[in-house]
């Protein structure tokens, strides 16, 4: 797939934090279809190690000599990319505007690819990688092969992108920065809308204006009935829900569920279909997975093929992401950063605990979780959530806020929020270390085995941990079919 030469002439195109997860997905699928492609990251990662083996020339640092060296051998034939996430005084950005070199959003980038496949887009506060994940696997089982765009690891690519000669694109719309409200999807999903991003959006009402923009640019859109922020603000031509079938147009409604998978009835149009079994537990699983059956049958997948998909889900990495056993505590990492999306990481490793199931090789009897407050706007703003939905734990290490870049906050830390869970429940056990290495010496003498150790938080958090598990983690132990 190349992009009209129309669109996009310039022969080389660098990337201003090439790392990040959208951005990386973006260099691959350019570099793939044939353009030439460098970037630059300060954070080493997996990702930059890919990007590298593909051909792509990385830059360690982010200073003004890197684009000297790419105009000196790309002359001026050069565009530069950037996200929200890099600032105006950054080094690089400030070479590229004394070149008058082009510069683009990454959104701009996407949106190129978007306006030339029939695409699926998805939006919403809370689930978009997953659903994304899920539309692209049962796409991938029925051979539609998208081209795709995501926002995490999938594990059918093991990868956050695909390229392919297929009609279909799947890739995710972030809300973050609004920039979503230039895309024009065929298809376009909202999965739910909740106050997020404070540092970006005053309030909620600014936010679903936002969304509504979105919406009407889509030629199909698809959102969530159970959602009352949608359910009163947007006008969808397609619902779906987990709790109601009347006048809904896609409905999976539980029947049984664990903490090891769902069994629940798809309806279509008030009709029952058939009996659905989700090898992921959650209900909020559930929902991203009627959202991405919607999404699959309005693009004129059969149900058979997305019945044999569904049989081979999996969550991406990062979401609810089983690890292993570390000296018998079973060790599961998520993204969660937000109140709700804390709350559904909770609910799925209480009920792993209530329902006693075979996840592994033990049966967890406490709830340890490690969170990492993300952003000090955001928690600022959620303080005393983030606190209601933690004493939900038996036990909680909260570590000092991962910034994102983001100014100190005066009174808001990892101990602002500790005394307000102190406030909730004065006997829960918390533990605010300084530190990395104080947190492992922490989780080292404080845990005890059969502990259910819930990694929490969208910054390296996951990072600082695998550093404690990776010699003693045993994959085996985690049953194949939960596995991301």
């Amino acid at each position: 797939m190349k992009l009209k030469q129309t669109q996009l002439l310039l022969p080389h195109i660098h990337f201003v934090g090439i790392g990040g997860i959208g951005m990386s997905a973006l260099a691959m699928i350019l570099s793939k279809t044939g353009y030439s492609v460098s970037g630059s990251d300060q954070k080493n990662s997996p990702i930059l190690k890919e990007l590298a083996a593909n051909h792509i020339q990385i830059f360690p640092t982010q200073k003004e000599s890197n684009l000297d060296k790419i105009v000196e051998n790309n002359y001026n034939n050069i565009l530069v990319v950037i996200s929200s996430a890099i600032p105006a005084e950054n080094p690089e950005l400030r070479r590229a505007k004394r070149y008058n070199l082009p510069i683009k959003h990454r959104s701009e980038i996407l949106k190129l690819l978007i306006d030339q496949k029939r695409s699926i887009i998805i939006s919403g506060s809370h689930g978009k990688t997953t659903t994304s994940t899920f539309i692209t696997t049962i796409l991938a089982i029925a051979k539609e092969n998208p081209t795709a765009v995501i926002g995490g690891i999938v594990p059918i690519y093991k990868k956050n992108y695909n390229v392919s000669n297929s009609k279909l694109l799947v890739a995710e719309a972030d809300e973050s920065d609004g920039s979503l409200i230039t895309f024009n999807p065929n298809i376009g999903i909202i999965t739910n809308v909740e106050l997020e991003h404070v540092d970006h959006y005053k309030n909620l009402e600014d936010l679903i204006i936002t969304m509504k923009q979105f919406g009407q640019n889509c030629n199909c859109l698809i959102a969530n009935y159970d959602c009352q922020n949608l359910k009163k603000n947007i006008k969808a031509s397609t619902w779906f829900s987990t709790q109601i079938i009347d006048s809904i147009d896609f409905a999976l409604i539980p029947n049984e569920y664990n903490g090891c998978e769902t069994l629940a009835k798809y309806y279509e149009q008030g009709k029952f279909i058939d009996i659905v079994k989700l090898s992921i537990p959650g209900i909020h699983n559930l929902s991203n997975a009627i959202a991405a059956i919607a999404a699959c049958r309005t693009a004129g997948i059969n149900f058979k093929d997305i019945k044999k998909g569904i049989e081979h889900l999996k969550l991406p990495a990062r979401r609810f992401d089983y690890k292993g056993l570390w000296q018998n505590r079973l060790i599961i990492d998520d993204y969660a950063h937000h109140p709700s999306e804390i709350d559904a990481a909770i609910s799925m490793a209480s009920l792993i605990i209530k329902t006693k199931n075979n996840i592994s090789e033990i049966s967890p009897n406490r709830l340890v979780t490690i969170f990492q407050p993300h952003r000090f706007s955001r928690t600022k703003k959620f303080e005393k959530d983030i606190a209601k939905s933690l004493i939900k734990s038996d036990l909680v290490f909260i570590t000092p806020i991962y910034s994102a870049g983001e100014e100190v906050i005066k009174g808001i830390s990892n101990r602002s929020i500790s005394y307000e869970m102190k406030r909730l429940n004065p006997s829960l056990e918390i533990y605010t270390p300084d530190n990395n290495e104080e947190l492992i010496k922490l989780i080292k003498n404080k845990t005890i085995e059969k502990d259910l150790i819930l990694i929490m938080g969208a910054g390296d958090i996951n990072m600082v941990c695998a550093n404690l598990f990776l010699e003693v983690i045993n994959n085996k132990s985690i049953r194949k079919n939960l596995a991301a």
